[in-house]
């Protein structure tokens, strides 16, 4: 006999408090294994098309396994020295930059920083918020980074976890398939085929696109002779995956920063300036398109509202699995409708008519 839908609501309502609480309460323990489960996610195609070719699962994962670290090898003793050098020294330099930046503004309109006024009150409110926000995310990265056995474990663990739910992704997605309850297991199929399908083309689509355009803006920019080119491009493709957040934050930083290094050079600003034109009409019109499609349904505003939610609720962990929840509710969203749509209370009288 099939529970009533209250007592299944409310087990299903006693899970999810569970599973937040748990969240909450052991996020930092828990980042590893959420990094190694989400890497393994996205290699999973990988490894089913070298199965699809031959190979067992033991043996892809091998070779996945040995080509991720000679690539991180590569990475690691070539671009990653560079790249923390440049985003130190762009820390130093932003401070410098955004000095001149006031004493050009002040050259050009002195009425805005008379002493006492509302302009002057304001700007002066706005240094201190971003210096002491600047200062608070610099402590949590220093501190980070001198907890050596933290950064250890993070190296170590994820790389192991990740290899291991490799290895065994598809009987663990059998095995759970076995324990859906069989009255709903058809639609919670349904549903995880398409929330499934919106990750793939979300974080495995928007992953590439992040990894190409982060690319191009670094080499583009060290072409150009922008100081800090590969540190602005890696800043740019990172913040990517949110729309126009990438171009807006990288724009900006690579354009003042070549205001500040090329003053007076306008072919060179132009240049700069020109660098990002051309990554948003390649992402725009090639790039998003074929890798990430039209159909994802994740609108860049419930996205935010997403990462804000769960950042503030669950720390970095929470903006790791943001993404994943946010799809989920807007396809059980969207699933909802469907049935609103095709029951009793939407379609009233036409619908007691057709039965």
């Amino acid at each position: 006999m099939a529970l009533p839908a209250q007592k299944q609501m409310k087990y299903w309502g006693i899970a999810a408090v569970v599973i937040a609480v748990v969240l909450w309460a052991l996020g930092d323990v828990l980042l590893p294994f959420v990094l190694g489960a989400a890497i393994a996610y996205l290699i999973d195609p990988i490894a089913d098309r070298l199965e699809a070719m031959g190979l067992s699962r033991t043996a892809a994962t091998a070779v996945i396994t040995v080509f991720a670290v000679l690539l991180f090898a590569i990475i690691l003793l070539v671009v990653v020295p560079t790249l923390i050098y440049q985003m130190l020294d762009l820390a130093k330099v932003l401070p410098e930059a955004f000095k001149n930046l006031r004493d050009f503004v002040q050259q050009q309109a002195p009425s805005l920083f008379d002493e006492g006024s509302r302009a002057q009150q304001t700007i002066v409110s706005i240094a201190q918020t971003l210096q002491s926000k600047a200062i608070g995310v610099l402590e949590g990265v220093v501190g980070s980074a001198v907890s050596l056995v933290n950064v250890l474990i993070l190296f170590v663990i994820v790389p192991v976890v990740a290899v291991y739910l490799l290895l065994d992704w598809d009987r663990m997605v059998a095995r759970i398939d076995e324990l859906l309850p069989r009255d709903h297991a058809p639609t919670i199929r349904e549903l995880a085929a398409r929330i499934d399908k919106v990750l793939a083309s979300f974080i495995r689509g928007m992953g590439t696109v992040c990894l190409i355009l982060g690319t191009y803006y670094a080499v583009a920019l060290m072409l150009v002779g922008l100081n800090f080119g590969l540190a602005v491009g890696f800043i740019a493709g990172l913040v990517t995956f949110i729309p126009y957040l990438g171009a807006l934050i990288g724009g900006a930083l690579a354009i003042g920063l070549a205001l500040f290094q090329f003053w007076g050079d306008w072919w060179s600003i132009g240049m700069v300036a020109g660098v990002f034109a051309i990554g948003q009409v390649i992402e725009g019109n090639l790039l998003t398109p074929k890798l990430v499609g039209n159909s994802v349904g994740l609108h860049p505003v419930w996205l935010l509202l997403a990462l804000s939610v769960f950042g503030a609720l669950f720390g970095f962990v929470g903006m790791l699995i943001a993404v994943p929840v946010a799809a989920a509710l807007g396809v059980i969203a969207r699933f909802l409708v469907e049935q609103y749509l095709d029951s009793r209370l939407y379609q009233g009288k036409a619908f007691h008519d057709a039965d």
